[in-house]
């Protein structure tokens, strides 16, 4: 048995990972080039149309005050249970429990639809450059096997292999801001009244919401960081603001360039072939440009494939660490990369994307929406409830610092309270099917809640060791650096 309580041979690899680093990771999760191409365009013509800027700038600022006393927390626990970690420090153990069923299974399920996602496009987009016909599945699972491969080989080259393909996508955003810039121009009228609360600002709000999924993934890799309780905070203002930069300034090019009077019509009318942003860098950058987007839109999915599959893979490993599932899935390589749980999260999102594709299903109507669009509520939900433990933990300590340990994570959480309630209200818009079978998929968070209180029933009563340890992990991990208190920031 190791400190940990498990019989792990080896931790996590340690100081590993910078500010950029752990940025890299982050926002190539958030996959910048895939949300400008399905989320903006969904965001301007189902939500607020010309105002969707405004919507991006909003959902930003709600997450900057959420990341004020996310960073204080950040500094109390070092561990790569992530939200799970902050919520039992914050709610308790049964609450901590939900909170790392509702992770774990956001997470691999999000890898397994996404999939979906990543393999039609790869499809598509060789069968469009090269004449080419490969089925989804094939591609799919090159894109999860390559990931698997560079998360298997460390975090360090996964943060590098994201660099690069984040560098390259972005590029492409920026240069067709650039070219909008120069040749139409930026319209403010994006900020006016009229723009701002025409349309379905609320389902705005919502869709923008998504285009930041995966900022709360810093955490996860605190214990592979570098001085994580500087590391982590800087990385998790920093995605954030880089995050509503290069979407705030992607959209107001868009609609800039339709016109802010008819940006949701336009946008409305591409949503069918989902092509607005490709149609407008074709005009704006020329054909050839307008392939190389193409091109890095699959590898825009393929880093997004790579961070989240290095994100589900280190849920699995702490919660097998704590023995909430099976203390194998907490055993590591001696370069201390989690194989064992990087394993279990492609195999199963190769078997459960597997008779999709076997039955010859559309994957963008079946897979797709079940597993990222479910995913995607359960991630959101995870936030609200983190920001809730923040809230809690720092007041039941009697924290002195109101604004950040209570006023700005307060108005964070009841701005991710508000979104997880649009969320369940319009999953069907969410997961971007009305399917019976989809739309009853929110059902299964009371189950969550169930499952989560009955084990945490089930280990107090049955292995009252590993109950007690839920949290006594989170000091042991917490604890490991030598630093002082002044040098943390506390």
């Amino acid at each position: 048995m190791t400190a940990s309580g498990t019989d792990s041979t080896h931790g996590l690899g340690r100081d590993q990972l910078g500010t950029a680093g752990v940025t890299f990771l982050v926002l190539a999760a958030v996959a910048p080039l895939t949300a400008a191409v399905v989320v903006a365009s969904l965001a301007i013509g189902l939500g607020a149309g010309g105002g969707t800027v405004v919507a991006y700038i909003a959902v930003a600022v709600v997450l900057l005050l959420f990341a004020v006393g996310y960073a204080q927390m950040s500094r109390e626990v070092v561990s790569a249970g992530g939200f799970y970690a902050f919520v039992v420090r914050g709610l308790g153990r049964p609450t901590g429990l939900i909170a790392g069923f509702l992770a774990t299974t956001g997470y691999n399920v999000f890898v397994a639809g996404a999939m979906g996602t990543a393999g039609f496009y790869a499809s598509s987009v060789l069968a469009q450059l090269t004449g080419i016909h490969l089925h989804w599945y094939a591609c799919a699972l090159v894109i999860m096997g390559s990931a698997f491969l560079l998360a298997r080989s460390g975090i360090s080259i996964s943060a590098t292999a994201l660099g690069i393909a984040l560098v390259l996508e972005v590029l492409v955003l920026i240069a067709f801001s650039a070219a909008v810039l120069v040749r139409t121009g930026f319209s403010f009228e994006a900020f006016s009244p009229a723009a701002i609360t025409g349309g379905a600002p609320a389902i705005g709000l919502l869709l923008a919401s998504t285009a930041f999924l995966g900022f709360e993934a810093t955490s996860l890799f605190s214990e592979e960081a570098k001085r994580p309780w500087r590391t982590v905070p800087r990385a998790t203002y920093l995605s954030i603001v880089l995050i509503g930069l290069i979407h705030g300034v992607t959209v107001w090019a868009v609609v800039s360039a339709v016109g802010v009077a008819d940006a949701q019509r336009v946008a409305e009318a591409h949503l069918a072939d989902g092509d607005l942003l490709f149609v407008l860098i074709g005009e704006h950058l020329g054909g050839f440009l307008l392939g190389v987007a193409m091109i890095l839109l699959v590898v825009s999915l393929f880093a997004a494939q790579l961070a989240f599959h290095n994100v589900a893979g280190r849920y699995l490993f702490a919660l097998g660490r704590a023995r909430v599932l099976p203390v194998a899935l907490a055993r590591t390589r001696e370069s201390g990369v989690p194989l064992r749980a990087l394993s279990v999260n492609v195999a199963f999102a190769v078997v459960v994307a597997a008779p999709f594709a076997v039955l010859d299903l559309d994957v963008l109507t079946t897979l797709v929406p079940v597993m990222v669009g479910f995913g995607t509520l359960c991630i959101i939900v995870l936030q609200a409830l983190a920001a809730l433990s923040i809230v809690v933990h720092f007041r039941r300590s009697a924290d002195p610092r109101w604004w950040s340990t209570l006023v700005a994570p307060g108005l964070g959480f009841l701005g991710l309270t508000a979104i997880s309630a649009m969320a369940v209200a319009n999953f069907a818009l969410l997961a971007g099917s009305d399917a019976p079978y989809v739309t009853v998929l929110p059902w299964l968070l009371p189950v969550a809640v169930i499952a989560g209180l009955a084990h945490a029933a089930h280990l107090r009563a049955t292995r009252p060791e590993v109950y007690a340890n839920l949290d006594a992990d989170l000091e042991r991990f917490g604890g490991t650096r030598n630093t002082s208190a002044a040098e943390r920031g506390c």
